[in-house]
């Protein structure tokens, strides 16, 4: 079988720095979703956790729906807090190396009891909109993109292919307008 070369130089230009850290990261998300799913037969995702850890201090029934998840829910966010510290102390600062990470272009990189962590550029005050914009977003559509990009795109749920499909073009073409009009961190 011989494969057409312009495919395959196209696919090479959406991935300039390869693609083994796409598919090592999507099977590390994936196995964690299907870890989590087979252990609990509720679907993975982050943006329950505020709601269900609320569950412990409010009576309300919004929040009491989750005192049968919320033990996991805390355990699955910290999990995912201490695998970035665990990565940005490790890999990130340059104690273990690898091919499959390269340092990125925006931030600054500082010394802690002797560890060298990054830190973002990105003002924060943007940090602090977009993630009002996001939190408002996931409640809005009833879950978060690993909620529904990973587990519900991956159940085949209608609802949550239209989702991504909506916050991958709004987030495309936002991005496209912001570099348009020269806006940096």
């Amino acid at each position: 079988m011989v494969v057409d070369p312009i495919p395959l130089q196209s696919a090479a230009e959406l991935f300039p720095n390869g693609i083994s850290r796409y598919a090592i990261g999507g099977l590390l998300v994936g196995l964690g979703a299907v870890v989590i799913y087979v252990g609990t037969g509720i679907p993975a995702g982050a943006s329950t956790f505020l709601e269900s850890t609320l569950s412990y201090a409010s009576e309300q029934s919004r929040f009491q729906q989750y005192v049968s998840s919320r033990d996991w829910r805390v355990v699955f966010t910290l999990g995912i807090i201490l695998g970035a510290l665990a990565f940005a102390a490790t890999v990130q600062s340059g104690v273990i190396t690898t091919a499959l990470y390269e340092p990125g272009t925006t931030g600054e990189l500082y010394e802690v009891a002797g560890v060298t962590l990054w830190s973002t550029d990105v003002q924060a005050w943007r940090l602090l909109v977009g993630g009002v914009f996001v939190g408002i977003g996931t409640r809005i559509g009833k879950g978060c993109t690993s909620g529904h990009g990973v587990c519900g795109v991956g159940s085949a749920s209608k609802t949550s292919i239209i989702g991504v499909l909506t916050f991958l073009t709004v987030a495309i073409v936002t991005a496209q307008a912001v570099a348009a009009l020269g806006v940096s961190p």
